[in-house]
């Protein structure tokens, strides 16, 4: 036999041995996947009648907010509490539930703490579900692939809770997307989201394609050609895996334009996705005067917001700086201005991070002109405001800007970042008048500050009273009404 026929009479063998096992391998996959599907439905019919059985003994339907950090006083947070006491007030014969990650504290002590920091004190108890593996979406515990880490570890949160307590109606108020489709298809929820900040979005994919360096894409990356290609493929993927975790959704409300862009790009389900601004304390800042401040001696300069790096204190504090320089060598004086640093520190991350911006403040010898205020009292808070002359925000993308509006409703000149809500939705002309100025690097924002300084005080107090009268539709009543009338059709299923 020739090598030939040999090498065919081999290819015949090998064919015919792999046409024997195609059967088997078909059987073994339809086997294990009806194995797999009548293991789902078991866990669903389980988590049904966990439900079922809690619904006899409370004889009512029980809504659940999945938020993991509800106790760290932030915008998300307003929006969470403001929430619930709009759903109470409208639906007394109604449960809610919250699933937090806070263990280090009661129940008692979360709600006290949004009465401390919001004034929002709700009109009956409720329920906390505290979850003991908040770590699992730690971005600290994903130095690399964070996304991707902190999504899969929300999917494990998200079977905590659901074990812990299968509620009737179950809302993400904190952006964790990936527990949407568990909660529908294995809990047997009806699910809705309220979205803060998408968790990717196609300016993040610009970054990376421009191979621009941010806070997200490190200069190991932005500088590495394969690197930047392959970071694009990621999220190219998990912007996908994003958007099909998202469309599970029965009800979604974002909080801007800006969002409502991306997430109906990403999530594809613009028939269930409507903008219901976030509550912002409009009405407790009315009562700080508005009236000239040319006789002030020290202008004050205040910024609001979590101590977070997307927050991007570092750049307040160089553009800072940089006026301090500026009014020393001209006739302001450099003993005129001072910087006021106030939000929350979530965890030990967060105050790590003040510590680094302290060091920064004394590296640059402005330590002396830069405060920070850490976790405080809404008095306290008021207080700052009252006293300052300029509101100063630099998020680039920011979602929408809680922190920029109650900087408008305090009669604030608001300098804000040139990019996400504050641009399209917050500092925006009103009957034709300015409310405030934008600015996206260091170099801007230390000209627009200079620029403020520089105005009349009348003028000053003109672009005040603008802004103070724009912010009347970012008020809590308003949230209420736009947010009940989104949650109407929800909520109307658990009414039958």
């Amino acid at each position: 036999m020739s090598g030939h026929d040999q090498l065919v009479h081999c290819l015949c063998e090998i064919t015919r041995l792999l046409w024997k096992l195609l059967l088997p391998l078909v059987f073994l996959c339809v086997l294990l996947i009806a194995v797999l599907v009548l293991l789902v439905l078991a866990v669903r019919l389980w988590l049904q009648s966990s439900r079922n059985a809690r619904r006899a003994r409370d004889g009512r339907p029980t809504v659940a907010f999945f938020h993991p950090y509800c106790n760290a006083g932030g915008g998300g947070e307003r929006v969470l509490w403001c929430a619930i006491r709009a759903l109470q007030n409208r639906y007394v014969d109604i449960n809610f539930v919250v699933y937090t990650g806070d263990l280090g504290v009661t129940g008692q002590q979360i709600l006290e703490g949004a009465r401390r920091r919001f004034s929002i004190v709700l009109p009956r108890p409720i329920q906390f579900v505290f979850l003991r593996h908040r770590l699992l979406v730690e971005p600290g515990l994903f130095p690399h692939f964070t996304l991707l880490g902190q999504s899969v570890g929300s999917i494990f949160l998200g079977w905590e809770a659901l074990t812990e307590f299968v509620p009737d109606l179950y809302i993400d108020s904190m952006g964790y997307a990936f527990t949407l489709p568990l909660f529908r298809y294995l809990g047997g929820c009806s699910v809705g989201s309220y979205v803060h900040y998408p968790t990717i979005s196609t300016d993040m994919l610009s970054v990376v394609r421009e191979r621009n360096p941010r806070f997200n894409n490190p200069d190991y990356v932005s500088n590495n050609l394969f690197l930047s290609a392959f970071k694009v493929v990621y999220y190219c993927l998990f912007a996908l895996l994003y958007g099909m975790a998202g469309s599970c959704s029965d009800l979604v409300m974002v909080n801007s334009s800006w969002t409502l862009d991306h997430i109906l790009s990403l999530w594809r389900a613009p028939n269930r996705t409507s903008v219901v601004y976030p509550p912002c304390n409009v009405s407790a800042f009315l009562d700080v005067p508005l009236e000239e401040d040319g006789d002030r001696k020290c202008h004050s300069i205040v910024s609001i917001g979590q101590f977070r790096p997307e927050k991007d204190h570092r750049l307040q504090i160089k553009a800072f700086k940089k006026v301090l320089d500026r009014r020393r060598e001209g006739l302001g004086g450099r003993e005129a201005l001072k910087l006021v640093l106030i939000g929350g520190c979530r965890d030990q991350q967060d105050e790590d991070r003040v510590l680094m911006l302290r060091g920064l403040c004394q590296e640059l010898g402005i330590g002396d002109r830069v405060e920070f205020k850490l976790n405080i009292s809404f008095e306290e808070l008021k207080r700052e405001m009252g006293e300052a002359t300029i509101g100063l925000h630099t998020m680039w993308n920011e979602h929408f800007g809680i922190g920029v509006v109650e900087c408008m409703a305090a009669g604030k000149v608001m300098l804000a970042h040139k990019s996400g809500g504050p641009k399209l939705d917050i500092v925006v002309p009103f009957e034709g008048g300015q409310t405030g100025f934008l600015a996206d690097d260091e170099e801007s924002y230390a000209e627009a500050i200079d620029r403020i300084l520089a105005l009349p005080p009348a003028t000053r107090l003109q672009i005040r009273r603008n802004a103070r009268q724009s912010v009347a539709r970012f008020s809590d009543q308003e949230f209420e009404a736009c947010f009940l009338a989104a949650m109407e059709p929800l909520m109307g299923t658990l009414e039958r």
